[in-house]
C-alpha cells in the first residue's frame, strides 16, 4: 500500500509542508477537496489564517469528512493555525467553530499581533531540542485528561496529542527541520 500524506491547501503554510515531505521521500499530495482527502493516509493542516481556514472546510464539505476520517483512526497534525481548527474549544470566539477533534480549549493570537512572533529553542518529548517559530502563535491554556504533552514552552503545553492527533502551536515547517513530520509518521 503506498502512503500519501495529504497537506490541507486552502490556505496556509502548505507548500513548505509539502517540501518537507518531498525532501523525505514520502508521497504528499495538496487537498483541497474529499476526493483529494480519499487518497490520503494522513492529514497535515498547516499554520495561516484559522478563521479563513475553518470557513473553508465548511465552505468545501471537508469539515464533515476530516471527522469521519479522523473518527476511523486517520492520523491528522495541525500546526498552529491547524492546531486552532482541530480544538475542542476556541476561546473567545463566537462565530469559529473548530472541528473539535482533540481535547484541548486554546487562545487564537495569545502571544499578540504579527510583531510579537518569536522564535525560542522547545525540548521535545523523544526528539530533542529544536528552534520552534512562533508566529502569531495560539496558546494552548487548557488540556483534557487524555492529552499527552511532548513540549512546552513558559510552563504552557507547545506540542501535545491525544491519539491520532497532533497538534503544534508553532511552525516546523519553516525551520525545514523533518524531525516532527517524521515523528508524525510514525503515527501510520
Amino acid at each position: 500500500m503506498v502512503i500519501t500524506i495529504g497537506v490541507l491547501a486552502l490556505q496556509g503554510d502548505f507548500a513548505e509542508h509539502i517540501k518537507i515531505l518531498e525532501s523525505m521521500k514520502v508521497n504528499a499530495i495538496e487537498v483541497r477537496n474529499n476526493s483529494d482527502l480519499q487518497k490520503c493516509s494522513a492529514l497535515i493542516i498547516p499554520g495561516g489564517e484559522s478563521t479563513t481556514i475553518g470557513k473553508l472546510l465548511k465552505i468545501s464539505g471537508l469539515d464533515r469528512e476530516i471527522k469521519k476520517r479522523a473518527k476511523k483512526a486517520m492520523p491528522i497534525y495541525g500546526t498552529c493555525a491547524g492546531a486552532i481548527v482541530l480544538a475542542k474549544k476556541v476561546l473567545n470566539e463566537k462565530e469559529f467553530f473548530p472541528l473539535e477533534l482533540i481535547d484541548v480549549e486554546i487562545k487564537r493570537n495569545a502571544y499578540g499581533r504579527q510583531l510579537d512572533s518569536f522564535e525560542a529553542e522547545v525540548e521535545i518529548k523523544g526528539i530533542g531540542k529544536l528552534n520552534g517559530v512562533f508566529i502569531r502563535a495560539p496558546v494552548i491554556s487548557k488540556i483534557g485528561k487524555k492529552i499527552e504533552v511532548l513540549a512546552k514552552f513558559e510552563g504552557k503545553p507547545v506540542l501535545v496529542k491525544q491519539g491520532n492527533i497532533l497538534i503544534g502551536t508553532f511552525h516546523p515547517e519553516t525551520e525545514k527541520n523533518s524531525e516532527l513530520h517524521n515523528y508524525f509518521l510514525g503515527f501510520l
